[in-house]
């Protein structure tokens, strides 16, 4: 099973994010585009793991004890950077909540044996990447000026600086990862609240 964990979005700033995307995505046509009924805020990417694993993952979530805390969705950028872009997101700004939930659910994994982070926790929402480039958003050997979204970057200069509203995380989500040609599937497996040790209910598959 290809797992890994993140934040839900509210359907109202996913419905603004997608009325976004709308306007603009013709101006990056060659680019692969997400698709905003599955967009959400990794925490942690695991892996393909075996169910073993990933019941001895969902244990080890259910320990995690943190917060309900607010997330505001603005802005945008491109990484590594504008001139050699592979990546385009949306910016999120939040309190210190979300970084210390996604250090806890990486030393929590770790202790399962997954490998901890690398690098400091970097929070954003890809919206496009470009086609036969990685999606990691730091420098790669090989990057280089390319124009991909060289279109795109110039219409959103002239605009305002978009925002999409602030929403209250209240439960974060195991999620897992079937991929396919067109697109990816994601389904949520469990659910885990914030403010509370217990497990919530409900696992409702994400929509893809």
């Amino acid at each position: 099973m290809r797992i890994f964990i993140a934040l839900d979005i509210d359907d109202t700033i996913r419905e603004r994010i997608r009325i976004f995307m709308e306007g603009v995505r013709g101006f990056a046509p060659e680019v692969r585009w997400a698709g905003a009924e599955s967009l959400h805020l990794t925490l942690k990417f695991v892996g393909e793991k075996p169910p073993e694993t990933v019941e001895a993952i969902k244990t080890a979530l259910r320990s995690i004890a943190a917060v309900p805390f607010e997330i505001a969705f603005r802005a945008y950028g491109f990484f590594p950077s504008p001139k050699a872009a592979r990546v385009f997101w949306i910016g999120i700004q939040s309190g210190p909540q979300l970084s210390e939930l996604a250090t806890a659910i990486d030393k929590a994994t770790h202790a399962l044996g997954i490998p901890r982070e690398e690098h400091a926790f970097s929070p954003h929402l890809t919206l496009a990447r470009r086609r036969g480039g990685s999606g990691a958003p730091r420098p790669r050997k090989g990057d280089g000026l390319n124009y991909s979204f060289q279109q795109l970057q110039q219409k959103l200069s002239a605009l305002p600086e978009p925002e999409f509203g602030t929403m209250t995380a209240h439960e974060f989500f195991l999620y897992e990862s079937q991929l396919s040609r067109s697109r990816a599937r994601y389904t949520k497996l469990e659910c885990f609240a914030l403010g509370d040790r217990g497990l919530t209910t409900g696992t409702d598959p994400q929509k893809s």
